[in-house]
């Protein structure tokens, strides 16, 4: 199952961190291709994205895991949505810890499983999660940076 990790040491506090982080309304601010988020409820969110072409797009979201201000985790509902032909797995976690006095170490992972045996796809899921990750990571830090 392709799983990509990547991390960055950001100048904030875990708290300064987890106020974004922990907020799924927070997402189109940082996360990459999300313009809203509606019905954050429950432990469930869903994301509006919009494709390169402009193409509003609906991911529905169950959080999985989620301890302030340490971890966060939310997995994408795939059953009987047109994600599902492609997708038979998609997660997300977000570590924070402490690094020094106002700093905390970001990890990220995202793990995908595509249907079917396709080791091409394998490759080029992976590339588009580091690709997905670094501007997650970009946009988290722009907002802390402030």
């Amino acid at each position: 199952m392709p799983t990509v990790r990547r991390s960055r040491t950001l100048r904030a506090t875990p708290e300064e961190v987890w106020a974004i982080v922990g907020d799924a309304y927070h997402l189109p601010r940082w996360w990459p291709r999300v313009t809203r988020v509606e019905g954050v409820e429950d432990g469930a969110f869903t994301q509006v994205l919009t494709t390169a072409k402009g193409v509003p797009v609906r991911a529905d979201f169950q959080v999985v895991e989620s301890a302030a201000p340490r971890v966060r985790r939310w997995a994408q509902q795939l059953v009987n949505t047109p994600f599902e032909r492609v997708l038979a797995v998609s997660e997300v976690e977000v570590r924070l810890e402490r690094d020094g006095d106002a700093a905390t170490r970001v990890a990220m992972s995202l793990v995908q499983r595509l249907r079917g045996l396709a080791l091409l796809g394998s490759f080029l899921v992976s590339r588009a999660g580091r690709r997905q990750l670094d501007a997650a990571l970009d946009g988290l830090e722009a907002l802390v940076a402030r």
